[in-house]
């Protein structure tokens, strides 16, 4: 097997190409530092990947499967290792919204937005748990506790509305079984 494409130090901004990398050119016999970890396990997961035809969505859900999200400074090193500008690792990562940048809270809670569960109530739900959380869709609460995320069908539309908290799916819900939801979720958490 082939070694991944060395490592060169990335830009600050993650749309940039990597074009013009000469300005941040190593003098000869300059050792670069050690990657961080989160570059370690992409570079891991693409020689898992190696030889994969379109193998960038399958690396970057093994990476936010393991990290808990696609860390910005694994953009350049996986664009490298794929032959790929960053700009193209970095438009798709910032094209699916279940890709995430940052870590997610402590518990992952994502309410269904389709039609079916619109239709029974669940945007009265949304506007309950942004109330209760504190926080809108794609974002964290303060306390790191939730994450909350928009999901478009769980498959649960006889049972709309629905939600997913931490992969498991609840149906039927109200703002009360929403709230004793969230409170055995950080109640769990804390035993």
């Amino acid at each position: 097997m082939s070694s991944p494409a060395p490592l060169r130090p990335a830009s600050a901004n993650p749309a940039s190409t990597g074009g013009a990398r000469s300005a941040h050119a190593q003098p000869a016999g300059a050792r670069l530092p050690p990657p961080s970890p989160a570059v370690q396990a992409a570079l891991r997961i693409v020689e898992h990947h190696r030889g994969t035809e379109g193998p960038l969505l399958p690396i970057l859900h093994a990476l936010q499967e393991e990290l808990g999200c696609i860390p910005p400074e694994t953009v350049q090193p996986l664009a490298d290792a794929l032959n790929l500008s960053r700009a193209e690792v970095h438009g798709v990562v910032s094209f699916y919204p279940h890709l995430r940048t940052e870590p997610p809270g402590r518990h992952v809670l994502a309410l269904c937005r389709a039609e079916a569960c619109q239709s029974r109530g669940a945007q009265a739900l949304a506007e309950h748990a942004r109330k209760v959380l504190g926080c809108d869709f794609h974002q964290t609460t303060p306390d790191g506790r939730v994450t909350l995320e928009p999901v478009y069908c769980l498959g649960l539309c006889a049972q709309s509305p629905s939600a997913m908290l931490d992969g498991k799916p609840h149906a039927r819900l109200t703002a009360d079984k929403l709230d004793r939801l969230l409170a055995d979720a950080s109640a769990a958490a804390h035993a």
